[in-house]
C-alpha cells in the first residue's frame, strides 16, 4: 500500500473512493466505478490518474512551492486586479517550469498502455483536472481547474497535464480557497486521463439523482446537446431536459414524466488545428428542434442514475457522454450533489413577491428565491472590475472565471445556458437567484435600470422594471402537527409541484388539467384531431410551429398532458393525486388556438356546456379520448397508479353513466388496477342524489364555488351580484353538511377542494366538525389552515 503512495500514475482499476488524497474526488469516483458498476451494466472509459504525489514532486523537485509562496505572499484575493495580476504570475512559472522527466516517463507508458488498450497508436484523450479536496460535501470545487479534450500524442499530453496543474492556480480557483478557508497548498491536483468518447458526432450532457431547483429526490434530472459536454458546463448551449420519475422506473415502467427541447445552438466537435483540438459549429435548424437522444436513451441515463447514487448512497451529479461511432452511451464523470442534498427539510423558505411591474425579459428560474437591484451589463471577462457588491449581473453566459465577482451579486441574468450551466451551478451554492437562458438579456436591460428578479414563481424567471417589495416567510415544520383530517393541496402548475411536495401534505385533493392545456398545450384538441381538413393557412401554420416533430398532432396532445399530470403525480407519489378532467367553460376553451372554430357562443358559460356534458357530446368525444389516452398513459406507461379521476360538474346520473362508458371504451374501467373515479359535488343535485351518485362513484370532492353560486343562484362571473356570494351561507352549509353525512353512510371518500377552506380558516374548522376526510388547500394557505384544523381537532377531542 505504501508503495501506492509514492505512484506517479494509478490505472483507474487500481483506485477506489477511498483515494481522494492520492487521485482528488473526480479519479476516485471513476476509478471506484469502472471497478465496481461495469459489471452492473454501467459503461465507463478507461484511463489512469496522474497522482497527487506527482503534483506535489514536481512542485518540489523545481523549486516551484518557494515560488509560489514568494508571489502569494502580496495578494488580495479581493482586489480582481491584484487576483488577475498574481494568479497570472502563478500560472506562468508553472507553464515554463519543465516536468521532471521521472514523471513523464511514467504518464507516457500508461498512455500508451491505454491507447494498446483500445488498439490504436496514440488515443484521443481527455486530460481533466482532480482536486484532492474536491468535492467535499461543503465546497463545490467543480469547474474550478480546466480540461482539455480531444489531445493526441505525447509532447500533447504532457503539455496538457502541465496546463492542468497550472489550473490550480487560475483566479476563480484562488478566489475559492480563500472564500472556503482553505490554504493553496492544502489542496493538490490530480489529473484524470480518459479515453475520449465521440460524442462530437454524437450527444452528450449532464444528469443528477434530483431536481437540481427544489432538492426534490425522487426524480433523474437529465440534460443533453449535440457534440462535446464542455458546451453544457460553462452555459454554452440551452440544452434538451428530460425528468425521469426513479420509483417507478425501479418497478419497470417508463416514466419520462418531462420532455422539452432546447435550442443546441451550436455543437462542439474535433479540430485539425494542433493548437486549438475542438471547435464550435452551428447546429441546422431542423436538428435543433428535435431531441438529442430518443428515449430509451434517456432511461438508460436514468437507470445508471439509479445504479450510482445507490452505489454511493448519496445525491450524485453525473457526467455522461455517447459515441457517435460506436452508438453506445459512456460515464464519464460522478460526484457527489453538494447543493440540494444539504437542504434542512425542517425549514420551509418562501419568497413572496408583494407586487408586480412590467416584466422586461423572461428565462429559466434557478433556485426560488427574489433579488434585486442595479444592473450592470457585462460583455466579457474584461468588464469584472467595474462590477458592485449587490448589482444585478447580466452577461452572454458565465465561465469559472467570473466567480468572484457572481458571489457578490444580488441577482445574475444570462443569456445562454440551462440548469446545469456554470451559472446555474455558482448561483444555487451562494444562494443567489439566477435567470439562464433569457437569449436577449444584455440587449433589453441597460447598466444602471431597476430591476427586481423574481425566481420564486415557478420554472419561469422573470425580471421585473423597477425595485419591488418581497418578503421571505421561514416555516419551521419541526413540530408541525398531524392532523386527523387529511390536509391535500391544490395543484394545477407541473414546474412548481416538486417545490410544493415540501409542504406538508397528505396528496393532492385537485390536480387540475386548465394550466398544462392552456400553457403546455395551447390548442384546442379538437383543432389537433382534425389538423390535415384545416382550412386556414395561417392556423396550420401556427399548430405546425407549436406541434414540430409531431407528425400525429392527437398524439402531441396526449403527450404533453401526461408529462403535466405525471409531473404533479410523481411529486407526491405514493399519495393520491386526484386528478379533475378539464373544466374549460366554452369562452374559455374558445381562446385555445383554433378553438372559435369549434366553441358555441353561450350567453352564461358558467352553467352552459362544460364538465361531464362535454365528453359524450358528439362534438366533444374525440378530444375526451385523448385526455382519457393521457391519464392512462400516466397509469400504465409511467406506473403511477396513485393517479384518480374525478368528473366535474356531472348534472345527472346518467350522464355519470355515460361518461364512464367512454373511459371504458379508453381503458379506464373503475375499479381496474385499483382506479377509483370520483365525482365533483358541485350542482344541488349531487348533494340531493348523493345516494345514486354514490353507486356509480368512489368518492366525492365538494367544490364550494359553484356549489354555492347554484344553491344561492348567482353567476360568479358576475361582478354585479358577486357581494352575495359566501360560502358561509346557511343554505350552502347545509347541503355541504347533508352530503358529507350522506357519503359517510355509504363508505365514500369526501373531501373539499373549493377555495372556501383557504381563504376562510372558520370554513375549515366548521368542515372538521361535520366530519370531512380531507379538505384541499392552496398551497401558501397549507401553514395557517392546518393549525387552525388542529385546534379543532383538539376540541373535538375534549
Amino acid at each position: 500500500m505504501e508503495n501506492r503512495k509514492t505512484n506517479f500514475v494509478l490505472n483507474f482499476d487500481e483506485v477506489t473512493i477511498e483515494d481522494i488524497p492520492l487521485v482528488g474526488g473526480k479519479n476516485a469516483s471513476l476509478g471506484e466505478m469502472y471497478r465496481d458498476l461495469t459489471r452492473k451494466g454501467v459503461s465507463i472509459p478507461n484511463g489512469f490518474a496522474v497522482t497527487a504525489h506527482a503534483y506535489n514532486y514536481f512542485l518540489d523537485k523545481t523549486g516551484l512551492r518557494e515560488k509560489i509562496k514568494n508571489i502569494l505572499s502580496t495578494l488580495n484575493s479581493k482586489d480582481t486586479k491584484n487576483l488577475s495580476e498574481h494568479g497570472k504570475k502563478i500560472r506562468n512559472v508553472i507553464l515554463e517550469s519543465d516536468l521532471p522527466p521521472e514523471i513523464e516517463k511514467e504518464i507516457i507508458k500508461h498512455y500508451k498502455k491505454l491507447s494498446s488498450f483500445y488498439k490504436e497508436k496514440y488515443s484521443d484523450v481527455a486530460v481533466r483536472s482532480s482536486a484532492t479536496a474536491e468535492d467535499l460535501p461543503d465546497a463545490s470545487f467543480a469547474g474550478q481547474q480546466d480540461t482539455y479534450l480531444n489531445i493526441n500524442g505525447e509532447k500533447n499530453l504532457l503539455e496538457a497535464c502541465k496546463k492542468c496543474f497550472a489550473s490550480l492556480f487560475t483566479d476563480r480557483a484562488i478566489s475559492y480557497r480563500v472564500d472556503k478557508g482553505f490554504g493553496h497548498f492544502d489542496v493538490a491536483l490530480s489529473i484524470g486521463v480518459q479515453k475520449m468518447v465521440r460524442s462530437d458526432l454524437a450527444a452528450s450532457g449532464v444528469m443528477f439523482s434530483l431536481d437540481t431547483e427544489s432538492g426534490f429526490k425522487d426524480v433523474a434530472y437529465i440534460t443533453s446537446i449535440y457534440g462535446l459536454g464542455e458546451n453544457i458546463v460553462q452555459g454554452e448551449v440551452n440544452p434538451d431536459e428530460f425528468y425521469v420519475h426513479k420509483p417507478t422506473l425501479k418497478k419497470g415502467f417508463e416514466p419520462i414524466i418531462s420532455k422539452k427541447v432546447g435550442d443546441k445552438k451550436v455543437k462542439m466537435i474535433y479540430s485539425s488545428d494542433k493548437k486549438n483540438p475542438v471547435k464550435n459549429i452551428p447546429v441546422p435548424v431542423e436538428e435543433r428542434q428535435k431531441f438529442s437522444i430518443n428515449d430509451d436513451e434517456i432511461l438508460k441515463l436514468a437507470k445508471w442514475t439509479v445504479i450510482i447514487e445507490e452505489h454511493y448512497k448519496k445525491p450524485m451529479d453525473i457526467e455522461w457522454a455517447k459515441d457517435g461511432k460506436l452508438g453506445k452511451l459512456f460515464i464519464v464523470q460522478a460526484r457527489p450533489e453538494t447543493v440540494q442534498s444539504r437542504k434542512d427539510l425542517t425549514k420551509l423558505e418562501e419568497y413572496v413577491l408583494k407586487n408586480k411591474s412590467e416584466i422586461l425579459v423572461e428565462g429559466k428560474s434557478v433556485g426560488s428565491r427574489i433579488g434585486a437591484g442595479k444592473v450592470r451589463v457585462i460583455k466579457d471577462a474584461s468588464g469584472i472590475n467595474s462590477f458592485k457588491k449587490g448589482e444585478v449581473l447580466v452577461t452572454e453566459m458565465t465561465t469559472p472565471d467570473w466567480e468572484p465577482i457572481m458571489k457578490i451579486a444580488s441577482a445574475i441574468i444570462t443569456n445562454k445556458g440551462g440548469r446545469t450551466s456554470h451559472a446555474a451551478i455558482v448561483s444555487r451554492e451562494f444562494k443567489i437567484p439566477a435567470i439562464v437562458g433569457t437569449n436577449n438579456a444584455t440587449e433589453i436591460l441597460k447598466t444602471g435600470d431597476d430591476v427586481t428578479v423574481s425566481c420564486a414563481e415557478g420554472v419561469d424567471g422573470f425580471v421585473y422594471k423597477g425595485i419591488l417589495k418581497y418578503e421571505v416567510k421561514i416555516h419551521n415544520l419541526k413540530n408541525f402537527p398531524k392532523t386527523k383530517t387529511k390536509i391535500m393541496l391544490i395543484a394545477g402548475t407541473p414546474e412548481q409541484a416538486f417545490e410544493q411536495s415540501f409542504v406538508p401534505n397528505d396528496g393532492v385533493g385537485l390536480a387540475r388539467e386548465e394550466f398544462i392545456i392552456g400553457s403546455y398545450i395551447k390548442i384546442h384538441p379538437n383543432a389537433l384531431i382534425d389538423f390535415e381538413k384545416l382550412k386556414d393557412g395561417k392556423l396550420k401554420k401556427q399548430i405546425e410551429g407549436l406541434t414540430f416533430g409531431y407528425k400525429d398532432k392527437k398524439q402531441f396532445y396526449v403527450d404533453k398532458l401526461a408529462e403535466g399530470i405525471g409531473t404533479i403525480a410523481a411529486a407526491f407519489y405514493p399519495k393520491d393525486v386526484i386528478v379533475r378532467t378539464s373544466d374549460f367553460k366554452t369562452n374559455e376553451y374558445a381562446n385555445l388556438i383554433g378553438g372559435k372554430i369549434y366553441e358555441p357562443d353561450e350567453k352564461n358559460p358558467m352553467i352552459g356546456w362544460r364538465g361531464a356534458s362535454r365528453y359524450y357530446d358528439k362534438n366533444f368525444i374525440e378530444a375526451f379520448k385523448l385526455e382519457c389516452r393521457a391519464l392512462k398513459k400516466v397509469r400504465d406507461k409511467f406506473g403511477l397508479k396513485n393517479v384518480k379521476i374525478m368528473i366535474p360538474f356531472c348534472r345527472t346520473v346518467g350522464e355519470g353513466k355515460k361518461v364512464q362508458d367512454v373511459m371504458n371504451s379508453c381503458g379506464l374501467k373503475r375499479g381496474k388496477d385499483n382506479l377509483q373515479v370520483y365525482v365533483m359535488c358541485e350542482i344541488p343535485s349531487n348533494v340531493l342524489l348523493a345516494d345514486e351518485f354514490s353507486k356509480i362513484f368512489d368518492g366525492f370532492s365538494i367544490g364550494s364555488n359553484d356549489l354555492t353560486q347554484l344553491t344561492l343562484g348567482l353567476d360568479r362571473d358576475s361582478e354585479i351580484v358577486a357581494g352575495i356570494a359566501n360560502e358561509n351561507n346557511s343554505a350552502v352549509k347545509k347541503f355541504i353538511s347533508s352530503v358529507i353525512k350522506t357519503a359517510k353512510n355509504n363508505k365514500r371518500k369526501i373531501g373539499i377542494c373549493g377555495q372556501a377552506p383557504s381563504d376562510f380558516p372558520d370554513f375549515a374548522q366548521f368542515l372538521v366538525r361535520e366530519g370531512i376526510d380531507s379538505i384541499s388547500l392552496n398551497p401558501d394557505s397549507v401553514i395557517k389552515t392546518t393549525l387552525k384544523i388542529a385546534e379543532e381537532e383538539k376540541k373535538l377531542r375534549k
